[in-house]
């Protein structure tokens, strides 16, 4: 990697002066980078300028087409982010703006997620920084999520805990600057957002499950249910699997419990005071054996009211700094993986084009 404060040359730095008073005045001496997601069934696109300003965020959803099957189909997302990727990217840049020909260059999710989806992204990622002499940047999903809280106004500082709880991952790192990341835990089995749709289907309740199943928990009772726990001692890695066998095993005990609104209310309500209790906990471990006084929260399961709420408290009482990013930034989206693109950018982490998307790619 090259010296952090050496910026690789690009065919954009040799535009002249007349193509740089057509840029708005926001943009005119900005480091424009293009970013592309494709990692699962969201197709997104977006331009973020230096790292931290966007300037557009599109987000095309595949919600519609997957709920009848209650959950992701990876052929039918590939084939959706084939059709999405050029119109999503066209419009970010509309938005924005600004052309192709005024980034400097195009940051792209390599991993992990669904091969055939990432396979559409890197492609188009590629194929149009090879047409337009743009250097190409590959990021790694997690990365992502761990920078969407450095697109806010409020940004954390060196070292910091990151807590990523998503429908793929629920994984627990300490950040020690740009490239340095330690991984504490992760979770042995199911991740938090997968066991939501799991529990959620098996409700009755339908796909995605996190949003339907934190609305319902609000009018429940969250003791209703004594479901388990798995701390695991000694340990910063999270189970959740054997939490979900318990929800259904309780519905099969009970399975009129599906046709009552009250007790599905008071189903949700326990088992996400249940994931609640697992995510907070571990944090609060690794906190005090840590000694970190900031923590950062991402990843689709960081939108969740409980959890943001119950980060909140704990936050407080440790007096620790708790970074929240915006509920739109904490599902899958382009912009975070341009803003981690920067970094790689002002490194000289540029991607040839022999870079192929991975499904599982370790946060390094």
């Amino acid at each position: 990697m090259k010296d952090s404060n050496e910026l690789p040359v690009t065919s954009n730095e040799s535009k002249n002066n007349k193509e740089s008073e057509d840029l708005p005045l926001v943009t005119r001496h900005s480091l424009l980078i293009l970013g592309i997601d494709t990692s699962c069934d969201d197709t997104s696109a977006s331009v973020v300028a230096d790292g931290e300003k966007i300037l557009s965020n599109i987000v095309s959803s595949q919600s519609d087409i997957h709920k009848k099957y209650g959950g992701i189909v990876p052929e039918l997302a590939s084939r959706r982010h084939i059709e999405m990727i050029w119109p999503v990217v066209e419009e970010a840049l509309a938005a924005a703006g600004l052309s192709l020909h005024d980034m400097q260059a195009i940051a792209v999710c390599h991993g992990p997620g669904l091969i055939g989806s990432l396979l559409v992204g890197c492609g188009f990622a590629k194929a149009a920084g090879y047409a337009r002499n743009i250097p190409t940047i590959a990021v790694n999903h997690l990365e992502g999520h761990i920078f969407s809280t450095f697109l806010e106004s409020k940004r954390p500082g060196f070292p910091f805990l990151s807590l990523i709880v998503s429908g793929g991952h629920t994984s627990l790192y300490m950040i020690n600057g740009f490239g340095q990341y330690d991984e504490l835990g992760r979770t042995r089995d199911d991740a938090a957002g997968e066991a939501y749709d799991k529990v959620s289907k098996l409700l009755g309740l339908g796909y995605p499950g996190g949003p339907v199943i934190d609305r319902l928990s609000g009018e429940g009772d969250p003791k209703a249910f004594d479901f388990p726990r798995a701390y695991i001692p000694e340990s910063f890695d999270f189970s959740f699997s054997g939490l979900k066998t318990a929800v259904k095993l309780t519905i099969e005990k009970n399975p009129r419990f599906t046709g009552d609104q009250s007790s599905l209310r008071d189903i949700a309500a326990s088992f996400q005071s249940a994931v609640v209790d697992v995510l907070v906990r571990k944090v609060e471990w690794a906190i005090i054996k840590k000694g970190i006084r900031r923590v950062v929260l991402s990843g689709g399961v960081s939108a969740n009211s409980e959890l943001r709420r119950r980060m909140r408290e704990m936050a407080d009482e440790r007096e620790v700094e708790l970074f929240l990013p915006s509920t739109e930034l904490c599902t899958d989206n382009a912009a975070m993986i341009a803003a981690a693109g920067y970094y790689h950018f002002i490194a000289g982490d540029i991607a040839g084009l022999d870079l192929n998307p991975k499904a599982y790619l370790p946060l390094r």
